[in-house]
């Protein structure tokens, strides 16, 4: 087994080379996945998610993750579903509009295929620390010229660690909805203005 080194994704302004990338929501998706009555799983996604990713040219493990995603912009393809979702039951998104991750320290290097990327996820104001396992999807250049890099991830967290807690027993035995959350993310982010220390925009 391939051992995979740990660094902290701390501040990168200091840094003499720092690659700044844009999610382009047109091209990313989070997508969620839930048992129902214990039986069959509800698939669900949000729509509105943004976010920017920081990058040391000479350090890739040094990889600063920002990510917002807007919480009432969920789907699961039923209105009426959603609407409870967004309630106080849920997420209670007229309290809590916003889900936000932050990436800690990563695992592995970004550039070379599979890394582990720890950071911490913030529902209704409860942080608690996730690790995404992540797989690069590789780089390409559009017609414009912009510089492409698309990345896949995918973790499991417990809901009611983030105070999702309602549910409802069935007669039979179990309850209505499972505690266990499946999140799998495809990103596509698209290359910002290279910053390099001491250069003047004056």
């Amino acid at each position: 087994m391939t051992s995979l080194s740990t660094a902290p994704t701390g501040s990168l302004n200091a840094s003499p080379g720092v690659s700044t990338w844009e999610l382009d929501p047109a091209h990313s998706h989070v997508e969620f996945a839930v048992r129902h009555l214990m039986i069959s799983t509800v698939k669900g996604r949000f729509a509105d998610v943004q976010g920017t990713i920081r990058m040391d040219e000479a350090d890739p493990s040094a990889v600063l993750v920002d990510a917002t995603i807007g919480a009432a912009s969920i789907d699961t393809r039923q209105e009426e579903r959603d609407a409870h979702l967004r309630s106080t039951d849920f997420f209670d998104v007229a309290r809590f509009p916003t889900i936000f991750f932050r990436s800690r320290r990563v695992q592995g290097n970004p550039l070379e295929g599979d890394f582990r990327l720890m950071g911490d996820l913030t529902i209704r104001d409860i942080t608690r620390e996730v690790t995404l396992d992540v797989s690069a999807g590789g780089h390409a250049t559009d017609l414009s010229g912009e510089e492409h890099a698309g990345f896949s991830a995918h973790t499991t967290i417990d809901r009611t660690d983030f105070g999702l807690t309602w549910n409802q027993a069935l007669e039979a035995g179990g309850v209505l909805v499972g505690n266990e959350v499946r999140i799998s993310i495809e990103v596509e982010l698209v290359r910002q203005e290279q910053v390099v220390a001491g250069d003047s925009h004056e």
